[in-house]
């Protein structure tokens, strides 16, 4: 069995110097994939940018076009974060293409993962927190159009809480959504999701694997979903910039098995998404993404067999 990996250049944009976000990580986690030898067939598959139909299932159309012609208001360009031109838009578009591209390949394999998506701060009128367009939004919302699923499953555990995500499926009976984050942490305004363990400051590995464990089943059991979003932030880590949860980096690789092995499991196809993670050390900072995609292929019983899925 194959993990597929969807990547696209244009996931990387130019910013102005010194800012915030470590927009070249998406170039190191692809370079890492490839250098490690995690392609099966030898390349990434390539998505194609989200067209504004496909990203008006989730966002208020005003909103969508406003992005697509480059012209956001400055307020709203401010709360995102990015200078909003044409480049930032298509990368936006790309990696909403691709975690649409990832869902549908999960349903076909079991498990595929994107190298980009987790935007999962922009809400269904706006974006917000370095996130242009909810990808795992859009990503439903077209599945769910085309007829492939009628229920979903968000699991969350960036270390910021999933307020955009919650926000679209508000009184959605069709997608669960998960946020497992730190309590103090951005957004100080949360918006509630299904399901929520807000997390107190250093909780480090043990309690952190202790609440997933009982709140994951549970998620799944709620759900009764067709496939799972899964999105795997590193940023809960001690070292990461904007992280306070004191996790290792044993910690999380035991946070990903267990939410893949549990997926596995129980049967449901599962579409990784990268998420959150900040440092200014871009090399460290894609070793950790990659973990992600290093346990989905061991689960695929490439390196250490586990079975089918």
């Amino acid at each position: 069995m194959t993990l597929p990996i969807v990547h696209h250049p244009d996931y990387c944009a130019d910013l102005p110097a010194n800012h915030r976000f470590p927009m070249d990580k998406f170039r190191a986690v692809a370079e890492r994939i490839v250098a490690e030898g995690l392609l099966c067939g030898g390349e990434f598959i390539r998505p194609r940018p989200a067209p504004a139909e496909w990203v008006a299932l989730a966002h208020d159309r005003r909103y969508v076009d406003q992005v697509f012609d480059a012209r956001v208001p400055a307020e709203i360009a401010r709360e995102i974060g990015f200078p909003m031109n044409g480049e930032i838009a298509r990368r936006a578009r790309c990696a909403t293409g691709g975690t649409v591209l990832t869902g549908y390949l999960a349903l076909e394999h079991g498990i595929a993962c994107n190298t980009a998506g987790g935007s999962h701060h922009a809400r269904r009128a706006h974006g917000a927190g370095f996130c242009v367009f909810n990808d795992v939004a859009v990503a439903i919302r077209v599945m769910q159009a085309d007829g492939a699923i009628r229920k979903a499953l968000v699991v969350d555990l960036d270390v910021h809480q999933g307020d955009g995500t919650a926000d679209i499926f508000t009184g959605d009976d069709s997608v669960f959504t998960l946020s497992m984050h730190s309590e103090k942490n951005y957004p100080v305004r949360k918006v509630p999701s299904d399901l929520d363990v807000a997390l107190p400051d250093s909780t480090g590995d043990e309690a952190y694997l202790e609440n997933l464990m009982r709140a994951f089943p549970l998620a799944i059991e709620r759900a009764r979903a067709d496939i799972v979003f899964f999105n795997a932030g590193v940023d809960p880590y001690r070292d990461d910039r904007l992280g306070r949860l004191g996790l290792s980096r044993d910690g999380l690789i035991r946070r990903d098995r267990y939410v893949l092995e549990t997926l596995r499991d129980a049967g449901l196809p599962v579409a990784g998404v990268l998420g959150g993670g900040y440092s200014a050390d871009i090399e460290e900072l894609s070793d950790r993404h990659v973990t992600l995609h290093r346990e989905a292929l061991r689960l695929c019983g490439i390196g250490h067999p586990v079975g089918d899925w």
